[in-house]
């Protein structure tokens, strides 16, 4: 019975009856696409206990997939004072594992990663953000940023340099700031995998420019870096001859109320909805089909999933040129982060121009079809089974038996 053991910095809640939750994020059925390698796969993540399991929460464990709670904290400090505690439960909990998984960047899989070098144990990487940009300055704020920022960047870098294997979210950009070890098991394919019910069924045409457009973005609100804050500001720079305009944002955390104060101070308190999180994703489907533009405006991000859900809807998209999202949408459909003025002006040119909206829409679909279920599952599995063969030749040359 092979088992993959995953470190990641996601957080779950656990029920009096030890079933796993999580409000947003992966569950059970994500983490199934490792079963078609592995006979088991153990989830090493933070676990709160709760009293009662709350609404819209979707379960984590079941048939084949377990989690190994870590001591629950919450940011930086949190982290730090739990540290030794993090490491002693997450090393135990990886120490029967045929393969290690470690999502970076991770404070948690930093903490391990060392051990596993020392050992001259076997490892590989989900390569999904950068810590570098994550940190940078406006994104994050703490008075340990900057030292947080060298560390985490140097760890990532460190374990790219080193690990057996590593997938990366991206098809180029995360790659060549975090680049895997000549030799190393090394591919680019996106955890982002769309079933057919997330596609339009034809691209959206426009005869004439939208005259009350709603314009809708989607994203945690527990930092700034995605950059709600700026949208805000160039909903307000748009102009009189756009009031009519929407924002519609999905999402929730906690600056929620510093946004809502923003939208205030700017006078457009009235055309901005916080819709919170959306309970499915027909819901969300719904809103994006509802609206007449996405936008990401963030100052961060790996490959986005929000974003090529939108695409998938036929959507006309703006994002700024961070990260992943050039490799999703092309030059005239980006802007600078943080830049309202920058963000207002190509909310006006694509909104004004009906064909440069209808031209956005066929694009973004065609284009989201390459993160289709059906296009990404081989690749995956074959990736999974590649990761297996490296954890059996391991246990071979340490002169035990795979598969515990």
């Amino acid at each position: 019975m092979t088992c993959l053991a995953i470190v990641t910095e996601y957080r779950f809640i656990r029920t009096p009856d030890k079933r796993v939750w999580i409000g947003v994020g992966p569950e059970y059925d994500i983490w199934t696409r490792y079963l078609a390698a592995f006979d088991r796969v153990r989830v090493i993540a933070r676990v709160q206990d709760v009293q009662e399991r709350p609404a819209g929460v979707a379960r984590v464990d079941g048939p084949g997939v377990e989690v190994w709670p870590l001591p629950y904290y919450v940011g930086a400090g949190g982290f730090l004072t739990r540290a030794p505690r993090i490491r002693r439960t997450a090393l135990e909990g990886t120490r029967d594992a045929d393969v290690v998984m470690l999502r970076v960047p991770s404070p948690i899989a930093n903490t391990i990663s060392g051990h596993f070098d020392r050992q001259r144990r076997p490892y590989c990487l989900e390569v999904v953000g950068d810590p570098d940009a994550v940190l940078s300055r406006g994104v994050v704020d703490h008075p340990l940023r900057p030292l947080l920022r060298r560390w985490a960047t140097a760890a990532m870098r460190r374990q790219c340099r080193l690990a057996a294997a590593a997938v990366y979210e991206t098809g180029r950009t995360l790659q060549a700031r975090y680049p895997a070890r000549d030799g190393s098991l090394s591919e680019g394919i996106s955890s982002v995998e769309l079933p057919r019910a997330a596609f339009a069924a034809a691209p959206r045409t426009h005869d004439a420019p939208p005259e009350r457009a709603i314009l809708i973005s989607v994203g945690t609100l527990d930092q700034l870096y995605k950059g709600i804050d700026t949208l805000i500001e160039a909903l307000a720079l748009l102009g009189d001859g756009a009031t009519t305009h929407r924002l519609v944002h999905v999402g929730r955390g906690r600056y929620l109320p510093t946004l809502r104060r923003l939208a205030e101070e700017r006078g457009v308190a009235d055309r901005v909805e916080f819709a919170g999180w959306l309970p499915t994703s027909d819901d969300l489907r719904r809103r994006l089909d509802q609206a007449d533009l996405f936008v990401m405006p963030s100052r961060t991000e790996g490959l986005p999933r929000a974003l090529i859900e939108a695409m998938a809807r036929g959507l006309p998209a703006i994002g700024s040129a961070v990260g992943g999202i050039p490799e999703l949408l092309p030059p005239d459909c980006l802007v600078r982060s943080g830049d309202p003025a920058a963000l207002a002006e190509a909310l006006r040119g694509m909104l004004s121009d009906p064909r440069r909206l209808t031209e956005a829409s066929a694009r973004n679909l065609a284009a989201a079809r390459a993160f289709g279920a059906d296009v990404l599952a081989a690749r995956r599995t074959t990736f999974y089974r590649s990761l297996r063969h490296l954890g059996a030749a391991h246990a071979a040359r340490a002169g035990r038996p795979a598969g515990r």
